[in-house]
């Protein structure tokens, strides 16, 4: 019985001690045999890069040369190029060339067919020594026996500058003897008018026996307001209207066709407001009841 009861009282503080938390002191190293193994790493060859070929090195690096003939005008030039250009690019070249076409109205032929700005030359099938036929588009004026044109030089007209009013100091008299002094001119802008009316009142206005006559404006002067704003926000004047049309036109839908034209062609200068107060006063509705 005691045996029993003592392996009953160890199982038990096993199971106690099992259920407490682990706690790991800060020196704490897991034994060796317990350190998971290392995965070997198998070593596999990697066969090296590919050397680069002689030949298409030479291929980038070099140019050939390229003969571009057109017959009529008649015109040759040969140039070297390189395969890894554009044709634009090549257009370019031509057109650096003496009694050349500008690059923008070329066009290159190969075998009866026209080179693409955007390819490569490499892309098609030449070689050293061909030759390319060259072209200009239609409507181009080119003649390689002529001397190029200089480019024209624009001239710029100065604006006018307002010629200052220049003021005079009097002379020395002439009865006095000695050295006379030099008479000075000073030159002060002439000030600009501030309204058109000054401007015109400042110029003076000779009769026939060279006097000056006054073009000073009367004081009370008045110049007429524009009532077209006020006469036609009026209801009266619309309904003035719509009889008038309606006694031209024998129709009466014709008459509205006509009032609804000059309505909408004031509606920038009316009020939604005096639309409404006119249509209701005259009796015409638009679209939408508007």
């Amino acid at each position: 019985m005691s045996d029993q009861a003592e392996l009953a009282f160890a199982k038990n503080l096993i199971n106690t001690l099992a259920s407490l938390p682990l706690t790991f002191d800060n020196d704490f190293q897991q034994a060796p045999e317990n350190t998971l193994k290392r995965v070997p790493v198998l070593q596999v060859e990697v066969p090296p890069p590919p050397e680069r070929k002689n030949d298409e090195a030479g291929a980038i690096a070099t140019t050939i040369q390229l003969t571009f003939k057109s017959l009529k005008p008649p015109f040759s030039v040969t140039i070297p190029v390189s395969p890894a250009d554009p044709i634009s690019a090549i257009k370019g070249q031509i057109a650096a060339q003496p009694h050349a076409p500008p690059a923008d109205a070329q066009r290159l032929l190969l075998k009866g067919k026209a080179l693409a700005d955007a390819k490569l030359l490499k892309e098609y099938s030449i070689k050293e020594g061909d030759t390319v036929n060259v072209m200009v588009k239609p409507g181009v004026q080119w003649d390689p026996t002529q001397a190029p044109t200089p480019p024209a030089v624009e001239t710029t007209l100065a604006a006018p500058q307002p010629v200052p009013a220049a003021s005079l100091s009097p002379s020395p008299s002439p009865s006095r003897r000695g050295h006379g002094r030099i008479p000075s001119v000073v030159l002060s802008p002439s000030p600009a008018p501030s309204s058109p009316m000054q401007e015109v009142q400042d110029i003076p206005l000779l009769d026939e026996s060279g006097g000056t006559i006054s073009a000073e404006l009367p004081a009370d002067i008045s110049f007429p307001q524009s009532t077209y704003r006020a006469t036609i926000a009026q209801p009266q004047f619309w309904d003035n209207l719509i009889r008038f049309l309606r006694s031209e036109f024998p129709v009466n839908s014709d008459a509205n066709t006509a009032f609804e034209d000059f309505l909408n062609a004031s509606k920038g200068v009316l009020t939604p407001s005096e639309i409404a107060k006119i249509r209701d006063y005259v009796g015409v509705i638009g679209m939408a009841g508007t």
